[in-house]
This record gives C-alpha cells, sequence and structure tokens, in this order.
C-alpha cells in the first residue's frame, strides 16, 4: 500500500515531543513491512544542516493561502528505507523559534499553508498515495481541504484520510476573522469549522476524516466519556465512536536498546543485568548523587498539572525522606522548574533537576535508575513508561489513557506500580510498595528482566494501523 504520514515533526529531523518518535518509527515499521510509507514535514530552519545535506529538491509550485499564492518547495530524501518530502517556504518556516515551532504568532497561517501544499504536492510527484495518516490540529487541515476542494479530482477521488489525535489538549482554535483570509473556508462551511464559538481545525478534522485514530484504546475511550480529559470535545466524539478507535504507540527497540546504547555507561541485557548497576552508579556520579543503594527514582519529560506534577510536588519531602533519590530531567511550566531547583538545593546529594532537554542524560536516567515515576492525570499514550520497561525501570503510574493499557500491578503479569485514585496520598502508597519490594533483591531483579522481555515494538502497533488502511483502501 502507499500511505503519506502528515506530521509537523518527525524524527530524524525535528523532534519537540512523541508526536515526532511515532512519525520516525511508524513509516519506518509499515516499510519493513512491505508497504511504501512516506513522511511529509515542514523544512524548518531548526534542522540540521547535515541532513539537509541529503536533501534534494524535486519540484515547485504556488499554493492558495486565503486570497494569496504562495511559494513552496518540495525536498526529497530517504532515511533508513523511508522517503521524506520537506516542504519549503522560508517565510513560515525560515524563523529562529524561540518559543519552539509551535509559539509563532501565525501559526494558523504556517499550518493552513502546510496542509493545502501536502495535497498539491500530489499532484506534482511521480507517487500517489491511497492513505493519508495526518496527525494533530497542525495537519487537521488536510482532511478538509480534501474533502472540500480536492475528492472531485480523479487523481484524489479515492484517496481516503486518517486523522490521529496524540493530544486532544491542543485543538488548533482560533478567531472567526481566520476563516476566510487564511483558512480559505467559504463561509458557507462555517459551521464545519467552528465549536464552542471558535474555529475549531481539529473539530473540523473530526467531521471530514474517514477515520480518527488515537494512541491508546483507553484514551479513546476517555475522551467519549470524559468532558475534562477531552476539553470539551467529548460530546462531538461521541456521535463519532464509529469511526474512532486506538492503538498503543510502539518504540524504536533498535536506538532503545541497553545491549548497544551508546549514550549509557555499560550495555547490559535480560540475561546479564550487571552492567545496570554500573549505569546506576555512573548516573550518581553525573548528577551529583550520593553512592549507595537507596531506590534512585526517574523522572524525564515535561513539567506540567496533568503530568501529575502537583501530586509529586504535595509529596515529594516524605519520599525522601522515606529514602528514595531523585534523577529529574525536563522543562515545563515554571512552577514546577523552580520547584525542583529548590528541592535538588534543599536535599543536595539526594535530588537532581536537570532543567534542560538533555537526550543522553534523559538515556542514561532510564538505564541507570531503578524505578520510572509517571503519575500523568491524563496520558494519550506515554512513550517513557515504554523505554522504562526496556531498560529494567520499573515504572510507577498513575492507571489512565496509555499507562492503564502498558502497565499492570500484581503477581501474575504485573510489571510496574499503578494508582488509580488520584491523590498525593495513594501516589505515595505506589512508591512504597515499589521500595518494599525493592528490598526484596531476587523478586526486584525477576520484575526487572521481565519487564526487559516485554515486546512494545512498533511492530504490533503497526499491524493495526495496516488493517485499518487495508480497510479503507478496500
Amino acid at each position: 500500500m502507499n500511505i503519506l504520514y502528515v506530521a509537523s515533526e518527525a524524527r530524524p529531523f525535528i523532534a519537540s515531543g512523541g508526536l515526532a518518535d511515532v512519525a520516525g518509527a511508524l513509516p519506518k515499521q509499515l516499510c519493513k513491512d512491505g508497504h511504501d510509507a512516506r513522511v511529509v514535514l515542514p523544512l524548518y530552519s531548526l534542522i540540521d544542516p547535515k541532513l539537509r545535506e541529503g536533501l534534494r529538491e524535486i519540484c515547485n509550485f504556488y499554493v492558495s493561502v486565503g486570497w494569496r499564492s504562495v511559494y513552496c518547495g518540495v525536498l526529497e530524501g530517504k532515511i533508513d528505507g523511508v522517503t521524506y518530502y520537506l516542504l519549503d517556504n522560508e517565510d513560515y518556516f525560515k524563523r529562529s523559534f524561540p518559543d519552539g515551532i509551535y509559539g509563532e504568532y501565525d501559526k494558523c497561517e504556517q499550518f493552513a499553508f502546510f496542509s493545502r501544499a501536502v495535497l498539491e504536492m500530489i499532484s506534482h510527484i511521480d507517487w500517489q498515495p491511497q492513505v493519508i495518516n495526518c496527525n494533530d490540529w497542525q495537519t487537521a487541515l488536510v482532511p478538509v481541504y480534501l474533502q472540500l476542494f480536492y475528492k472531485g479530482q480523479p487523481l484524489f477521488e479515492n484517496i481516503k484520510s486518517v486523522f490521529t489525535i496524540h493530544n486532544i489538549a491542543y485543538q488548533g482554535q482560533f478567531g472567526f476573522e481566520v476563516l476566510d483570509n487564511i483558512v480559505g473556508i467559504p463561509v458557507y462551511y462555517t459551521g464545519l469549522m467552528t465549536f464552542d464559538g471558535c474555529v475549531n481545525l481539529m473539530k473540523a478534522a473530526f467531521e471530514t476524516a474517514d477515520k480518527i485514530t488515537t494512541v491508546s484504546l483507553s484514551y479513546a475511550r476517555e475522551i467519549v466519556d470524559s468532558d475534562v480529559l477531552s476539553y470539551g470535545l467529548n460530546r462531538l466524539l461521541a456521535t463519532k465512536q464509529y469511526k474512532l478507535t486506538g492503538f498503543v504507540n510502539g518504540i524504536d527497540v533498535e536506538e532503545l536498546n541497553p545491549e548497544t546504547d551508546k549514550l549509557i555507561a555499560k550495555n547490559y541485557s535480560k540475561d546479564d543485568i550487571s552492567g545496570k548497576r554500573e549505569c546506576k552508579k555512573a548516573l550518581l556520579s553525573e548528577t551529583g548523587l550520593t553512592d549507595g543503594d537507596e531506590p534512585l527514582i526517574g523522572m524525564v519529560g515535561r513539567f506540567s498539572i496533568d503530568k501529575g506534577h502537583k501530586l509529586i510536588k504535595e509529596v515529594f519531602d516524605q519520599m525522601v525522606a522515606d529514602g528514595c533519590k531523585f534523577a529529574i530531567l525536563g522543562t515545563g511550566e515554571k512552577e514546577y522548574e523552580n520547584f525542583y531547583r529548590d528541592m535538588a538545593a534543599r536535599y543536595p546529594g539526594k535530588v537532581f533537576a536537570g532543567i534542560r532537554f538533555d537526550n543522553g542524560l534523559a538515556r542514561r536516567i532510564y538505564a541507570g535508575a531503578d524505578m520510572f515515576l509517571m503519575p500523568s492525570l491524563s496520558e494519550p499514550c506515554g512513550l517513557a513508561q515504554l523505554i522504562s520497561l526496556r531498560y529494567g525501570t520499573i515504572p510507577i503510574v498513575h492507571e489512565v489513557g496509555g499507562l492503564k493499557d502498558t502497565i499492570k500491578e500484581g503477581l501474575e503479569g504485573g510489571n510496574g506500580f499503578v494508582f488509580n485514585i488520584t491523590t498525593s496520598e495513594e501516589l505515595q502508597k505506589a512508591v512504597r510498595r515499589a521500595h518494599e519490594l525493592y528490598g526484596d533483591r531476587e523478586n526486584w531483579e525477576k520484575l526487572m528482566k521481565y519487564d526487559m522481555t516485554i515486546d512494545n515494538s512498533w511492530g504490533k502497533s503497526a499491524e493495526l494501523y495496516e488493517g485499518l488502511y487495508k480497510e479503507l483502501a478496500g
């Protein structure tokens, strides 16, 4: 099958979150399975010049953005068997991006251009997709434009669209002024584009896409059942359940492999975990934490209330008093950045706080920590808990979304520790249960080795996507 995967970010070119991991790994797996899966994304100025050197321009054309006609160049490259198209417009994507690639004042115009350009590109290249898989609000206009403006053309009449939700909190909400001037949608389609008093691009994708997917089955249920977890879109999604489903993400097990990982202090495997002890010792030294056998809890990711950091804040002192050490890495809301800085200053040798993005250190935390804390209040899928399993670091999670689908507690098939009541007290109890088992070295190591055998590769998830694509394409 021919599949075009449309994303605003994708590894190895550019990444700000989990979407880039998925867009880098799923198409690669689909190609391994015999499909022709290709990826299209913007040509940001932030992309490594070494990666740009491997690209060649194959065509250019003009794109309608509201009342304007705007230039677009298409560059093509191939990495790990996957063909990538990068769409070039310097006005939109050659910038310093001081607030990240999504922080621009004209982001609606940027991604309206990108979405329209994706479809125009199909008319200018010697390849046509059977299915277009779009991701999050930045590409939500692709199924809209496909349905409204392109379906009447022979080249597009049989193309099907899938829209994947990675985080429903970000919906692409704008004022009504963008409809005609920027998005280029006639006034008689206003009802299609609006929801709760504003333009909502994600809502429009729900209306026009042939299928809607999200990144875990539990999250698919939660966003239908909960006004809070759906950020108000559950009323609409309740009417779209016939085309909504959820597939848990996988991880790239070739890159994320403790047996071969060049970013960690010592390689190890489920058959010989002695290297993990060396990784812990090296991590303690790197982060300035005191040596010792107390449990080391790792935390990597974004600091925000929806990631459970308010719960952590409420019982942090008690967890340290219980004998836990912490290696914390990430950025986010200033309240939590400052809190973790304060904790590192209050507990020298027991708490490390790296307020930054550092892929190498993140990998060494996954490898060197004993436990990984992830008490998210909302979690569409989560990759961190899957990575921690891969490295034999036991997850402690809140039972929600993808965490519920991937982490279980118990003697039969348990792979971590779970709390299902959203309070800091329940979080602390889960940490204490983990601490108690940690003291039983034989059973702790047995759990570590079991976790490292769990298959969270993209193979299983890709099969589910393949089934969906085949169903659509007939």
